[in-house]
């Protein structure tokens, strides 16, 4: 009995491994490939969404870059513009009030040029009103005068007095 248990053992064990290899191989030519697959596909889909992460990480970063460089640019630019404007200002101010202060002394000159001529006008014309007052009074005085001999004798005399001492 020994024997026959002994050869039963045997033989199980053979059937269990006969059993086992036929078991791997159908697991290996129907399951293993397919699952194996599975896992490799999805490694992959990881890794590819893990790659395309990183390059989006990767595009952000040179897009802020990007973006950081832009504003500064723009800044400066934008403070040129203001200079380019505030000297643009400070010149027509500069300008308009030197062009005033053209304008300014031209109508002072030709006020003082008018002012000038209307003075000389009015001397002359005071020196003509005087002379034509001293005529007439000179003529009435020589008229009164000359009237005597006497009298004509002493206005020469009295002329050529006040002609020597001037």
């Amino acid at each position: 009995m020994e024997k026959l248990i002994n050869d039963f053992s045997f033989g199980l064990f053979f059937w269990q491994i006969l059993l086992f290899g036929l078991l791997l191989w159908l697991l290996k030519k129907y399951a293993w490939k397919p699952i194996l697959d599975a896992l490799n596909d999805r490694e992959e889909g990881i890794q590819n969404a893990l790659d395309e992460a990183d390059k989006a990480r990767q595009e952000m970063a040179e897009l802020k870059s990007s973006n950081d460089q832009i504003l500064k640019e723009a800044r400066a630019e934008r403070d040129a513009l203001l200079k380019d404007a505030r000297k643009v200002k400070d010149e027509m101010i500069t300008e308009a009030k030197d062009e005033a202060t053209v304008q300014a002394n031209k109508i002072i000159e030709q006020a003082k040029a008018s002012i000038q001529q209307e003075k000389m006008s009015a001397i002359i014309e005071l020196k003509n009103k005087v002379a034509e007052l001293s005529i007439g009074i000179a003529e009435k005085v020589i008229k009164e005068e000359l009237s005597d001999k006497g009298k004509q004798v002493k206005l020469i005399d009295k002329m050529l007095d006040e002609a020597t001492l001037n």
